[in-house]
């Protein structure tokens, strides 16, 4: 059964745009090559708000990679350059990621805004608008050679 992860961070300015790219090219190189990750997805949202979702053969595989190398250094500036944070997580029958509609849906209904410094008035609400659908890139796991 999946572990899926959703999160939704928005940059609350332009300045820390190039900060987060590297650190999301380096997290995302990271989560390809992470035991347990079988496929996520990125989107860039509107109001430099960006979308992940990502499957997990379980929590534990998805807690490894979040407190371990370029995620964790990432998520140490994350408080500062976000006025808007949050994550949903659930265990799921089946293997296809979710779609943006139910990532939306689950993140309103199930999700919780994470810590942030300079929080938007929406932030602890969860108000924000859904997510457009047609600029999400794949992240697909490394394959690993057979032993």
């Amino acid at each position: 059964m999946p572990f899926i992860s959703v999160t939704r961070l928005r940059l609350r300015a332009i300045r820390y745009l190039p900060g987060f790219a590297w650190f999301a090219v380096r997290s995302r190189n990271q989560a390809r090559r992470a035991a347990g990750f079988r496929g996520g997805a990125l989107l860039n949202d509107r109001r430099w708000t960006f979308w992940t979702v990502t499957a997990w053969d379980d929590r534990a595989s998805m807690l490894a990679y979040i407190t371990a190398g370029p995620h964790r250094s990432a998520m140490a500036h994350l408080a500062r350059w976000c006025d808007e944070a949050s994550i949903v997580h659930w265990d799921q029958a089946d293997a296809a990621l979710p779609s943006w509609t139910e990532a939306d849906r689950r993140m309103r209904a199930e999700g919780r805004p994470s810590k942030v410094r300079h929080p938007s008035e929406d932030h602890a609400s969860l108000r924000f608008a859904p997510p457009r659908q047609a600029v999400a890139a794949a992240v697909t796991p490394v394959a690993r050679p057979s032993p």
